[in-house]
């Protein structure tokens, strides 16, 4: 009890420090789970020694389930946050993205983890699953927020909100062909394991959602309910559905993405965008105490063990995972060279990797190698795509002003 109480300061501290600095945080070098991390490190055993928790490696058990639970909060804010139209103009290119992008991306992955670390290709397997999908709480800050809605165009923004929050649940078919490939589980029992928990969490998510937002708005119209922040509602959903979806073995965190999409499309959300707006923020601060955990928890040792190796990895992953791919997908993306270099970037790993590599420690047993070199990519993701944020989007704005310079000119 003792260590919940040293956690729930130093997190609350955090929160409280980040919020009050908040504007001042976005235009510099800097994220909240950025910070959160180096707190965690700075009073984590490795450091001052006040927050005293096992290494990953021996407590992955509880940091899946802490994943998961800020996982379903984070893909229903993505999915209430753009209003239902916006989101069906989307599905073509959201799907080439979901398809095309994350199958490359795991294979690359995976390609450069037997290459550089030279492991099997179960283990390269495993960390090419675990570190595909893009993170939805990791690109919230590029998304969301004054800075991003004035730099960033609109499909662009809404694209990677949606690849995020959908991805997340979606990749779990790769997860479950790697778990195939590097332990006992067959081929066709890997392929029915997928087909159960993806269609049946597509059918749960769009029944609960819809009969969600049909039963909500039908209390507002005959004011059986008292008018409420909508955080309450969708968070009461999206736990709901997380938990139904674990009692019937489903991908949860795609069943809460689908549930919110639902939401959005038969409820009033898009009728109270000011509310929509606070959700983002609450959600905004719910991650930094999964990330003092984290930077808590860091294996030290094993990613020492790595070595040049590890470095190899990190650098090979950041710009080789995701970056070629977009490039290669612009026409197809409909994107131009700005938008193409900026969501090839912004694909950060985070909460959603640390969420599959606990689950495949869970199902397998926990592998020094996967689990060292997996955290020390989302450690390094979270710490340069957050340094990179404020930087980034003001190359993307002045990338566009001077092509719109250029058309002026031209005309």
């Amino acid at each position: 009890m003792h260590m919940l109480d040293v956690l729930l300061t130093v997190a609350g501290l955090l929160a409280l420090g980040v919020a009050v600095l908040f504007r001042r945080i976005q235009s510099a070098p800097l994220s909240g789970p950025l910070l959160a991390l180096l707190t965690g490190i700075l009073f984590g055993p490795g450091v001052l020694g006040v927050i005293d928790l096992p290494t990953v490696l021996d407590a992955h058990k509880e940091l899946h389930e802490f994943s998961r639970l800020l996982l379903a909060v984070s893909v229903m804010a993505v999915a209430l946050r753009y209003p239902i139209h916006d989101v069906r103009a989307l599905v073509k290119p959201v799907s080439v993205l979901l398809v095309v992008a994350m199958l490359g991306m795991a294979l690359l992955t995976t390609a450069l983890s037997a290459a550089v670390l030279g492991v099997g290709l179960g283990a390269a397997a495993l960390l090419g699953a675990a570190l595909c999908p893009t993170d939805p709480v990791l690109a919230s800050s590029v998304v969301t927020g004054d800075p991003a809605e004035k730099s960033v165009a609109a499909r662009t923004r809404q694209l990677l909100s949606l690849e995020s929050g959908a991805n997340d649940g979606l990749a779990l078919p790769l997860v479950v062909a790697a778990v195939a490939i590097a332990g006992t589980l067959s081929g066709t029992d890997a392929l029915l394991e997928s087909l159960w928990q993806v269609l049946g969490a597509v059918a749960l998510g769009a029944v609960a959602g819809a009969l969600g937002g049909r039963v909500l708005r039908a209390a507002e119209a005959r004011r059986d309910v008292e008018a409420g922040p909508l955080l309450v509602y969708t968070l009461l959903l999206a736990l709901s559905v997380l938990g139904v979806a674990g009692l019937l073995r489903l991908d949860g965190i795609l069943a809460v993405f689908v549930s919110g999409l639902a939401f959005n499309a038969t409820s009033s959300v898009s009728e109270r965008a000011d509310e929509n707006k606070n959700d983002e923020a609450v959600n905004r601060f719910l991650v930094l105490p999964l990330f003092v955990v984290f930077g808590a928890m860091i294996p030290w040792s094993e990613w020492g063990e790595l070595g040049w190796r590890g470095l190899l990895l990190v650098v090979g992953v950041l710009l080789l995972r995701r970056l070629p791919v977009l490039l290669a997908l612009r026409r197809p993306l409909s994107l131009g060279w700005r938008d193409a270099v900026f969501l090839g970037w912004f694909g950060p790993i985070g909460v959603s990797a640390l969420f599959y590599l606990t689950m495949e420690a869970h199902r397998l047993g926990a592998d020094p190698t996967v689990l060292a070199a997996g955290t020390l990519v989302v450690a390094a993701s979270t710490v340069v795509h957050g340094a990179t944020t404020a930087p980034g989007l003001a190359l993307y704005r002045r990338a566009g002003e001077r092509g719109g310079e250029r058309t002026e000119a031209a005309g």
